[in-house]
């Protein structure tokens, strides 16, 4: 996971969108020198987040870096905009040729910092078809961190995944509470079970704790274990790349 710098209008920007591409470059340089498989882009530092319709100019600058990650490697990258501006980073994605999106609220709403956060599966699907990106895969988060789920309380996680792969999501993403929090391993192998989409663990991982989910995931989201001190607002730890990816890679050899 790359956290994009704080973007024009957000609170916290300070850099020129040149700057911020510069860093995330230099953010993905480290993680693919390190053999990561994949990159994820994410406005994460533009609290706080705007809820479904964000800005022209957060999804112009997002596609200026997405531009720039694509010219770096032919590896997949994807693009998640907070807060649930699917339908922007579809565009996006398919501006910059990339090869996934992370949508929030794909099916059942649910109660985020945001405010009330409507399921949008019908919608974002029927724009990607209208826009010809039905090359762009859609993985979908259930039962999402920093949310409430009072509302679908009698909904288990399992009905969660069953809908969303109904709905014609591309693969399933489960996290734990917050970011940087692991999911927990029942949920995880709960998820797995009531599913044959792609299962994706969205929080949490690092060094010590892939191996126990290894056997049910497809993929992993890794962001706050692979900054310096853990901490996700900080720059990316060459060091945490090379155990992370070391690890990895005696886990495939077993």
């Amino acid at each position: 996971m790359i956290h994009v710098d704080a973007l024009p209008g957000t609170p916290n920007n300070k850099k020129s969108v040149q700057k911020i591409v510069e860093l995330a470059t230099k953010e993905a340089s480290i993680y693919l020198d390190g053999g990561i498989d994949s990159l994820l882009i994410e406005n994460m530092h533009d609290v706080p987040y705007l809820k479904n319709d964000v800005g022209a100019e957060i999804v112009a600058s997002m596609t200026v870096v997405a531009i720039a990650l694509r010219k770096l490697t032919d590896k997949p990258i994807g693009i998640q905009i907070l807060a649930a501006a699917n339908k922007q980073a579809v565009a996006v994605a398919q501006a910059a040729q990339l090869d996934f999106i992370r949508a929030e609220g794909f099916v059942f709403g649910h109660l985020a910092d945001e405010g009330y956060i409507e399921s949008c599966a019908g919608e974002l699907l029927r724009y990607r078809k209208t826009i010809g990106a039905e090359n762009i895969a859609i993985f979908t988060d259930v039962k999402k961190k920093h949310s409430s789920h009072a509302i679908t309380s009698d909904v288990s996680l399992a009905e969660t995944v069953k809908t969303a792969e109904y709905f014609l999501s591309d693969g399933i993403i489960i996290t734990g509470a917050t970011t940087g929090e692991a999911a927990l391993l029942d949920d995880v192998k709960s998820a797995r079970a009531s599913t044959k989409l792609p299962l994706l663990i969205g929080s949490g991982i690092s060094f010590e704790n892939i191996e126990a989910y290894w056997p049910y995931a497809d993929a992993f989201i890794v962001g706050s274990s692979l900054k310096t001190d853990g901490d996700w607002k900080k720059s990316v730890d060459e060091e945490s790349v090379k155990y992370l990816m070391e690890k990895v890679s005696q886990l495939r050899q077993k």
